[in-house]
């Protein structure tokens, strides 16, 4: 069985390179009757591959799919063959590294249509593949062949508005998850997983490969990487520290019932039912005086120690400046249990 499909509709600039690819449908794990179809119509022989079809082979295409009775890839592909654009049908044999803009954007679609969650995809390398383009009311335009396009706008009688210039596009341009709310769609990328239940505010932020599990609310960061749970507030301003953004090889998440306060940040994994509060940004290496029941010291540790564990109020005192922990459980036997793991 293969690992994805797609039929997109893309963008080329005027040398015939891939500058994007929409996928209305892609397909996770599509099955033997869809993959022979598209050997015996497109020549598809294996691997990982884009083609680009032309509209006498999608509409071929069409029609065995209709036959073989794949109705929902034969009515996208019968629309695809009246398009304007380039179409890519993109395969992926397997979860391998992309070799190609096309493969990129397929994987991207796959997280936010929630079919793939962040990190389960080979994402290694694509930075290579994406162009960095002029985002505008006209889509995407080649950054050497925007003075031309402006030019023309103005003289057609319009102004061609220039919304971004990245590598990736806003979200929403593509794909329009169920059961959410983005209050700034500019804020979360493609490739970003947003799950059912969650609102983002119009300060919050959300990088590919990173999202959430549905009902938080995010008026902070959410760094590439970062994947946030379910019941989880980020306050406004406050940062995850995602692998691009000093957390290295280090998979930064928040569990379940979380609260990260405004202007906090954590550059660790927290457990479930754990607080940060406002204006605290703690790192692995950060100093951490763990707290009894009393407000008695217990130990001094660094914050990595205290990585994934549940039920942890974090909080600077507010006339030492130390940073401390404390738990719901007693700290002593969370001591006993940190040292039970070294």
């Amino acid at each position: 069985m293969s690992f994805a499909f797609g039929i997109g509709i893309g963008t080329q600039n005027k040398k015939g390179d891939w500058l994007e690819v929409f996928y209305q449908q892609p397909v996770m794990a599509p099955g033997s009757v869809l993959m022979e179809v598209v050997s015996n119509t497109l020549g598809y022989q294996g691997g990982n591959q884009a083609i680009q079809a032309k509209a006498e082979q999608l509409s071929e295409l069409a029609s065995a799919l209709r036959r073989a009775g794949e109705t929902t890839q034969a009515i996208l592909a019968e629309k695809a063959s009246q398009s304007s654009r380039p179409v890519a049908v993109t395969i992926l044999d397997t979860d391998d590294a992309a070799s190609s803009t096309p493969e990129v954007y397929l994987k991207l679609h796959l997280i936010s249509h929630r079919l793939a969650k962040p990190h389960s995809l080979k994402l290694d390398g694509i930075f290579g593949l994406l162009p960095n383009l002029a985002w505008t009311s006209e889509g995407a335009i080649d950054l050497e062949e925007l003075p031309e396009r402006q030019l023309q706008a103005r003289i057609e009688g319009h102004t061609l508005e220039v919304k971004s210039v990245d590598k990736f596009p806003q979200m929403t341009d593509y794909v329009v998850p169920s059961g959410v709310r983005i209050a700034d769609t500019a804020r979360v990328r493609l490739g970003a997983y947003v799950g059912e239940g969650t609102t983002v505010m119009h300060e919050g932020f959300i990088n590919f490969n990173a999202g959430t599990e549905g009902t938080s609310m995010i008026e902070g960061r959410i760094s590439a990487g970062v994947m946030i749970g379910k019941g989880s507030d980020l306050g406004g301003g406050c940062s995850t520290m995602g692998t691009l953004s000093g957390g290295g090889n280090i998979i930064i998440s928040v569990g379940e019932n979380c609260l990260i306060g405004a202007n906090a940040g954590i550059g660790i994994p927290l457990g479930d039912r754990c607080t940060v509060e406002a204006g605290l940004y703690i790192t692995a290496g950060t100093k951490v005086a763990l707290l009894d029941d009393h407000n008695e010291l217990v130990e001094v540790i660094k914050a990595r120690d205290l990585a994934n564990k549940p039920d942890l109020l974090f909080r600077r005192n507010s006339q030492t400046g130390a940073v401390e922990c404390k738990t719901n459980k007693s700290a002593i036997e969370l001591n006993e249990e940190l040292h039970a793991n070294n």
